[in-house]
């Protein structure tokens, strides 16, 4: 008997290989497949230009995709989720800025748009689970009976970090057909199913910045976002380095771009969207012993109430490093709050990023930075 004969799934389908593999994977596999392509912007909102977007909602991209599903024999669906995508997402993104932090939009979406409204999509279709072409694992612990999600097979690729902020329920959902595979036998596969895809190229920019030009967004958005955040201080301990054109601009830990004259590198150690100050220092001076983070969401455990040694990290691209996790209030399902102190001092901790947590190669959770402390 087939694994999925008589159970129905919704595939979001960006026309990329990994989502095509998933769709061969699970027709051969017997589930009956909906491919669901979103369409979360419309380019009048965001600016850029539809020549040069890669993105995984371009217009190439619907079309690939709709060419795997009449290939591969099942329906294809293109749905307008950019009213719900602009309000979480979109204008999630842009306060962010707003407020001198540096938000991971794509955390957001996967709660929020490629997990909750396209199950919400998908059980009005009739089916039982939402499938996705992220290189991670998914497993039901038996003694807490708690789905958890682990690093896929291909370390290079892993995406678990990106599903911190994915609910319980949710989860209980889902597969993830590509969790065995490293990208180059997803790729193999793609030749093999002789899929028109196997050999396309990725796309790492965010989905509605579609020349992966941030300022040139957030100037799209707020038009008069110049004359409300230019000409404002750059500071060394107190003291005028020079003027910037507006605190959205930069991020901490920037070195490059600060326009600024010293013996010494200078990086961006904190910004005051308040009073539209940035502050330079040197670079011991990114170093911090800690953070605090909200927005918690818990994966592997109920709660971190008594604290747990665990590996974490504050970016897609960093190293696991040893530090105690300690839930300080909250449910642990999007809300409440953590502290996390790391065995040595953490550089470029960054305000609006994800800290995520691990166990071994379980996720465990993650949460939003919020501060620093040493």
């Amino acid at each position: 008997m087939k694994i999925g004969k008589n159970k129905t799934v919704v595939l979001g389908m960006s026309g990329g290989v990994d989502s095509s593999v998933c769709a061969a994977l699970l027709v051969e596999q017997g589930y009956n497949v909906i491919g669901i392509t979103i369409k979360t912007f419309n380019y009048d909102d965001v600016g850029g230009t539809i020549e040069g977007d890669k993105s995984c909602c371009s217009l190439a991209g619907i079309n690939d995709a709709r060419m795997i599903a009449a290939k591969l024999g099942f329906p294809h669906y293109v749905m307008d989720f950019s009213e719900v995508f602009g309000k979480e997402v979109i204008d999630n993104f842009v306060d962010e800025y707003m407020h001198g932090r540096t938000p991971n939009p794509c955390v957001i979406c996967n709660r929020k748009i490629k997990w909750e409204e396209l199950l919400r999509k998908g059980k009005q279709l009739g089916a039982d689970y939402v499938a996705m072409g992220h290189y991670a694992k998914l497993r039901v612990d038996d003694a807490t009976k708690r789905y958890v999600v682990a690093r896929g097979k291909d370390e290079k690729k892993d995406q678990s970090y990106m599903l911190w902020n994915v609910t319980q329920e949710s989860l209980s959902h889902t597969l993830f057909p590509l969790a065995a595979y490293t990208k180059e036998e997803v790729r193999d596969l793609g030749r093999k199913f002789g899929l028109r895809t196997a050999d396309k190229g990725e796309s790492f920019e965010i989905c509605f910045i579609t020349d992966n030009n941030y300022e040139r967004f957030l100037k799209h958005k707020m038009p008069h976002l110049e004359k409300e955040v230019g000409d404002g201080k750059i500071l060394l301990h107190g003291e005028m380095m020079g003027e910037h054109d507006g605190f959205p601009f930069y991020t901490v830990g920037q070195r490059k771009g600060l326009g600024v004259a010293h013996p010494d590198p200078l990086y961006v150690t904190s910004i005051n969207y308040k009073e539209n100050i940035i502050e330079v220092g040197y670079e011991n001076e990114l170093l911090h012993c800690g953070l605090t983070a909200s927005k918690l969401n818990l994966i592997k455990y109920e709660n971190l109430f008594n604290g747990k040694p665990l590996t974490v990290k504050i970016r897609y691209k960093d190293t696991d490093e040893s530090a105690l996790v300690t839930q300080l209030d909250g449910t642990g399902n999007g809300d409440g709050k953590v502290k996390v102190e790391f065995d040595k001092p953490k550089r470029a901790i960054t305000a609006g990023q994800s800290v995520v947590f691990y166990e071994g190669n379980d996720l465990v959770g993650g949460a939003i930075i919020d501060g620093t402390f040493d």
